[in-house]
């Protein structure tokens, strides 16, 4: 009899202890009615009175709902898949808060999806999957709290247009990508030609300037060999005044001077009067002195033969 009762006691024990693992909540009930909610840890539970009403786990879950039909504003129907992210606060309210609130939130996330989706035109809908995701999240979120579930986030995973207008799309963006082609050829082209107008521009300058260069370095070489010219020319005449030179060398040098005037394509030459009377003179005074003249004399006739008066008698008897 000791040992039934022990047995007894070993078994209610048993069943009494419960294990509630990291991150679940149990919610019990006490003959039938709410009592409280175990977290993580060991607990006990009173046999045949309480029992575990919910199992619950406060993990993120992932809610994914499949293609819901949905108009848009300009009456186009498209089918659109969406996931939502979400998790338990409070397993109390997700017990008793609705029947079964997976499916509540599946429901509520396709009202919600039909609602927002029919505001907007096709291009917003494709465009917009942002504000989409928001506004979703917001109102579900803020719809959820009586069933104890907290909305994180919720995605539009999928937007699947009609075929027709898949195929228009898919022509625009054809079209969308030629013009583009086209543009980009275009400024390619309108690009090359600049650059070429730009380094046609450039080496003309270059050129011209090249030629200035070269017109300024054989002008300052020009009047280099001018001055170099004119110092000699003074640097003879200091050298002459130097040397004292009488009248008759001054008017050589006149006369040289004239000879260079004349060594061109001119056919007169003017000769003022006073080198004339000067040429007069020195040729009067050449004529008179013998100095100067430049025409060599005559030579000497030839002298006649002697008489040899002792050879030349025979020649006559011959």
């Amino acid at each position: 009899m000791p040992y039934i009762i022990l047995a007894i006691v070993v078994i209610l024990f048993a069943l009494s202890v419960r294990v509630v693992p990291q991150a679940h909540e149990y919610v019990i009930e006490f003959l039938g009615k709410y009592r409280k909610t175990w977290g993580a840890g060991i607990h006990f539970l009173i046999p045949f009175f309480e029992t575990i009403a919910k199992r619950i786990t406060l993990m993120e879950q992932l809610l994914d709902a499949p293609p819901q039909p949905v108009i848009t504003e300009d009456n186009v129907t498209m089918q659109i898949d969406s996931v939502v992210y979400f998790r338990i606060f409070d397993a109390k309210l997700y017990a008793y808060g609705a029947v079964n609130p997976i499916s509540a939130l599946e429901n509520l996330t396709a009202t919600t999806l039909r609602n927002i989706v029919g505001e907007l035109d096709l291009d917003g809908t494709l465009t917009s999957r942002d504000v989409i995701n928001a506004k979703m999240t917001e109102i579900i979120d803020k719809a959820t709290d009586e069933w104890g579930i907290r909305v994180t986030r919720v995605e539009l995973k999928n937007i699947i247009p009609p075929k027709e207008i898949r195929d228009a799309m898919e022509k625009q963006m054809k079209a969308e990508r030629e013009r583009r082609e086209t543009l980009l050829q275009a400024e390619g082209h309108r690009d090359a030609i600049v650059t070429r107008a730009e380094g046609e521009k450039h080496a003309a300058v270059l050129a011209a300037e090249g030629e200035r260069d070269a017109r300024i370095a054989r002008a300052e070489g020009e009047a280099k060999a001018i001055l170099l010219q004119k110092q000699a020319e003074a640097a003879g005449i200091r050298a002459l005044m130097e040397a004292k030179p009488n009248a008759t060398v001054l008017e050589l040098k006149r006369y040289e001077a004239l000879i260079k005037a004349a060594d061109g394509q001119a056919s007169k030459i003017i000769i003022p009067t006073d080198v004339a009377a000067g040429v007069a003179k020195n040729v009067v005074w050449n004529e008179t002195t013998g100095i100067g003249n430049t025409t060599a004399p005559a030579p000497k006739a030839p002298a006649a033969p002697e008489v040899d008066p002792c050879c030349d008698r025979f020649k006559d008897d011959e």
